[in-house]
């Protein structure tokens, strides 16, 4: 797909349920994003450093502008306690034309509002 759609979920998971809060926050008192649902808890598996591990996590949708995921992977990434965070963005093909048009509103502005 050579193009972004205009707002995009962004997931990511953390280890508790504060950590899945203050990256929630994070983002949308930053203008990263319009909203964040925290979900969890959630039994992840996965292979890490050769072994493979299974541990409790709690997942972050976030909902954004595509042309503030950018600065949102790089805030995320910044911010967050695993070396190596999932973040992964999927694109909104569709959906509430309101809330589309109110995703991409509460993500302009210049800075903290």
């Amino acid at each position: 797909m050579s193009e972004r759609a205009d707002v995009v979920r962004v997931e990511t998971t953390i280890d508790d349920r504060e950590g899945a809060e203050a990256l929630a926050r994070s983002v949308i008192e930053n203008r990263l994003a319009a909203c964040a649902q925290v979900g969890g808890p959630h039994r992840s598996l996965y292979r890490w450093e050769g072994e493979v591990r299974a541990d409790e996590e709690w997942k972050v949708v976030i909902k954004t502008a595509s042309d503030r995921l950018d600065d949102l992977v790089a805030h995320l990434v910044e911010i967050h306690p695993y070396d190596v965070p999932e973040v992964v963005a999927l694109p909104v093909v569709g959906g509430n034309p309101g809330y589309l048009a109110w995703v991409r509103d509460e993500t302009r502005g210049g800075g903290p509002a």
